[in-house]
């Protein structure tokens, strides 16, 4: 597969794994049990945001990328413009996106952080750079591609949150 453009079907067969949030497990260093994510099907009647990014807890994603999202209000702004799921990939493992989510305070559905395993699907759409994914960012409405837009490095401009709300 080539890069994603705006019209494009959302590929089919793309699967991210991740430990879904639970008041139980909602503690930094507690585990959970592991999960597969259809993002194929379950993209079918939805309108997500997909979020990937170099690395969690490393200094753009998390300084600046990912508070772009959990910043009080930006969830209640893409839901306005009718999002239903916000979704963060990375290379890294489930358990490390899974703390990554709890560390940024996120203990619910509202954001899930998912592993993009060994870069299956960053690799299908070419945007990755050596061992890692390059920061991008894709919305999917009901199946459709109307967004999808890489970063260069450092940059946060193409992926942000509000970089996403200007295109809804």
């Amino acid at each position: 597969m080539t890069t994603l453009k705006p019209g494009d079907t959302f590929p089919e067969g793309v699967v991210f794994s991740h430990v879904p949030p639970t008041p139980e497990t909602s503690d930094v260093v507690a585990c959970g049990l592991p999960t597969k994510y259809d993002a194929s099907k379950n993209f079918q009647d939805k309108k997500v945001v997909l979020v990937c990014v170099p690395g969690a807890f490393t200094p753009t994603c998390q300084e600046q990328h990912i508070v772009s999202y959990t910043a009080p209000g930006a969830l209640d702004k893409l839901r306005s413009k009718g999002i239903d799921q916000v979704i963060v990939i990375s290379g890294n493992d489930l358990w490390v996106m899974a703390a990554w989510g709890k560390a940024n305070g996120v203990l619910d559905e509202s954001i899930l952080f998912m592993s993009d395993d060994e870069l299956k699907f960053s690799k299908s759409i070419g945007w990755t750079t050596g061992p890692r994914p390059n920061r991008y960012a894709i919305i999917v409405d009901h199946g459709k591609v109307v967004y999808a837009e890489k970063d260069v490095p450092k940059s946060i401009a193409a992926s942000s949150a509000e970089a996403v709300l200007s295109k809804l």
